[in-house]
């Protein structure tokens, strides 16, 4: 892999909205809200190609037992690295819990804020290239901290007309019985607007390939989203004492996931950039996913040389990756320099994929930059602030004139006078 300076280099990284998926996409959509389940089982049979759902006896709704099976048939080791992690996952988002709070006025005015759950919320686990586990985990875990009592869980069937058997089982785990074997936009879209078999949600989370992301994307109004995410990212920086094994390895297992997938090290070394590009190499050659991996570090990856580490986090800042790896001596110093990133991974020994399956914190993170403005999933987006404000007849005389005076200055005369008839009445009584 070429090494690049900090001033040839560009990465824009940019969602693909190839036409034909958002053609189809709206396509299935519309056949969702104005078919129902009959839209679905025409979905499902023709994209998936599980038969038996054009049977009017077909359920969408996975069978309890199969649930319990499927978690019966872990391994061991499985078994117990699934509980495991859960229980870390559910301690670092118990944390997270916000208070509510009450702050009284001069004039005796009492204002809050209150927290409430959402009422029902859709999962979406992906199937496709692989089962994905831990996304269960990841997107449960916060909505049930939260105090969300409906999930609803969807995930694409395979060739025997169930989701896979790992999915199955993070369900049974976490004690989510509502599991639909629908995927893709149809899935999407009978969370969104609901149908016979499948009851509507009020928010949708969890990643997917493009269909599902543009399923969401169209759908955002109607419904709550977490976001539409991207392939997946990581920007390592690292200085003149950093392992390249370690490095190269964190690029390839970011680059491993998708041809989409992004994997960047900047550094001040030009002698460790070389390393690195050697170990990428030695370290293809016997990846299982070596063709998709190497395609990724063709199209997304890079070796970017910068003068000083304060350069790599500027660049890091403007380009607000998903994930960031800070493999430097005493690598907390630049945190606090650090401001838009998914998430921050300090030192050699904290490599991105503890974050994906076993440290707790939550591995759905925006992509593609949006780390701008956006958070990873967590027990806020389960929730809801209301504020809460009280007046009593001495506090609103005390505010009466003020108030009035604003309504008034927009043209507002009734906002003014729901104020004043109450001076009145009370000048009255």
């Amino acid at each position: 892999m070429r090494i690049v300076e900090l001033e040839e280099f560009e990465w824009q990284r940019t969602p693909s909205t190839a036409l034909d998926a958002a053609v189809r996409v709206d396509e299935i959509i519309r056949d969702v809200r104005q078919r129902g389940d009959a839209a679905l089982r025409h979905w499902t049979t023709t994209l998936d190609g599980v038969a038996s759902a054009n049977d009017e006896a077909f359920s969408f709704r996975v069978p309890t037992g199969e649930l319990e099976a499927a978690y019966h048939a872990l391994s061991t080791e499985t078994r117990e690295a699934l509980q495991a992690a859960a229980d870390r996952i559910r301690t670092f988002h118990e944390a997270q819990w916000p208070e509510d709070f009450t702050l009284y006025g001069d004039h005796g005015e009492q204002l809050g804020m209150v927290w409430r759950a959402l009422r029902r919320v859709g999962v979406y686990a992906p199937g496709g290239r692989g089962a994905y586990p831990s996304t269960v985990l990841m997107d449960v875990i916060p909505a049930q901290v939260a105090g969300v009592r409906s999930i609803a869980l969807m995930s694409p069937p395979g060739p025997d007309g169930l989701p896979h058997q790992d999915v199955l089982a993070a369900a049974y785990l976490l004690g989510v019985d509502e599991v639909y074997r629908v995927g893709g936009a149809q899935a999407i879209a009978a969370l969104a607007y609901g149908t016979p078999s499948i009851p509507k949600v009020d928010k949708i989370v969890g990643p997917g390939n493009l269909y599902v992301a543009l399923s969401k994307k169209q759908v955002m109004g109607d419904v709550g989203i977490d976001s539409i995410a991207g392939p997946s990212e990581v920007f390592i920086v690292a200085d003149e004492n950093a392992d390249a094994r370690f490095v190269a390895a964190d690029m390839l297992a970011q680059a491993e996931h998708d041809v989409e997938a992004g994997a960047l090290c900047v550094s001040n070394s030009r002698a460790l950039l070389q390393a690195v590009a050697v170990e990428l190499e030695a370290q293809l050659a016997t990846l299982p996913r070596r063709e998709i991996a190497a395609e990724a570090l063709n199209r997304w990856g890079a070796l970017v040389k910068v003068d000083r580490l304060e350069d790599a986090i500027q660049l890091l800042n403007r380009v607000a990756p998903e994930h960031v790896e800070v493999l430097a001596d005493e690598p907390e110093r630049f945190l606090p320099d650090i401001q838009f990133a998914g998430a921050v991974f300090l030192g050699g020994y904290t490599p991105e994929p503890v974050g994906d399956y076993y440290a707790g914190s939550n591995h759905v993170l925006p992509t593609h930059g949006s780390a701008r403005y956006a958070s990873g999933l967590g027990v806020h987006d389960f929730l809801r602030r209301m504020s809460v404000v009280a007046y009593s007849a001495d506090t609103l005389r005390a505010h009466t004139d003020h108030i009035v005076t604003l309504a008034r200055a927009e043209s507002l005369e009734a906002h003014a006078r729901a104020v004043l008839v109450r001076r009145e009445a009370d000048n009255r009584g």
